[in-house]
């Protein structure tokens, strides 16, 4: 995973607790995006990318930001405490779940986003990839989130939830017993808990598997 911009975007996020009116929150992680990939940074040409250039031209575009890990779940380790990695001892892949080292995971002295937004008042909910520890204390329900759908390791099936049995998708601790295509299926979990929650300030982690390998499509 590389996404850009993060140091900018935490620095966004860890403010909000004293806003006076608290803004509902959408974080939204594309999973291994070249920044060459999308048409608003000029280069691509041959996979359309009609809404996320309308938000680059409509919003706020950060031309300078980087992250401080080259691959994944570092810099989601990253994103989710604002420190370097390094710092907490998290600055390596783990590998798949029946490979991993028996206690990897996003260390329990770490205090979370989620964590932190929950502290200030907002309903939190975790959908897509965690990537950050296996054992159930890593898992996101335990880590300032009060909704978890998603899979805890680096990579999955788009099609078929239990295709691996180590690291299955997840509605909080149970899986699921299949999905019609995750990206569909986590922004559709998104929209449901946004629209259960609209009675509160909401914080939001869309953590998208795409367009990280396997490269699965629909029809």
């Amino acid at each position: 995973m590389k996404p850009n911009l993060i140091a900018i975007a935490l620095l966004f996020l860890t403010t909000l607790a004293s806003v006076a009116s608290k803004p509902n929150v959408l974080v939204i992680l594309a999973d291994d995006l070249g920044w060459g990939e999308l048409g608003c940074q000029g280069f691509a040409k041959d996979i359309p990318t009609p809404n996320i250039d309308s938000i680059a031209k409509n919003g706020v575009r950060f031309t300078s930001g980087y992250v401080s890990g080259p691959y994944c779940s570092p810099t989601r380790a990253g994103f989710m405490t604002g420190r370097y990695q390094n710092r907490f001892g998290h600055e390596f892949n783990p590998g798949p779940a029946e490979a991993a080292v028996e206690h990897f995971g996003l260390p329990l002295t770490e205090t979370t986003l989620g964590d932190r937004m929950k502290s200030a008042g907002y309903a939190t909910a975790w959908i897509g990839k965690s990537h950050l520890g296996y054992k159930p204390e890593f898992h996101p329900l335990k880590r300032g989130f009060d909704y978890y759908y998603g899979f805890l390791g680096g990579a999955h099936s788009y099609l078929d939830a239990q295709e691996d049995k180590a690291n299955p998708i997840l509605k909080g601790t149970e899986p699921v017993a299949k999905v019609e295509y995750t990206t569909d299926q986590f922004t559709s979990e998104a929209v449901g808990f946004i629209e259960r929650s609209k009675d509160q300030p909401w914080f939001v982690y869309l953590a998208h598997n795409a367009v990280h390998g396997p490269l699965h499509a629909t029809k």
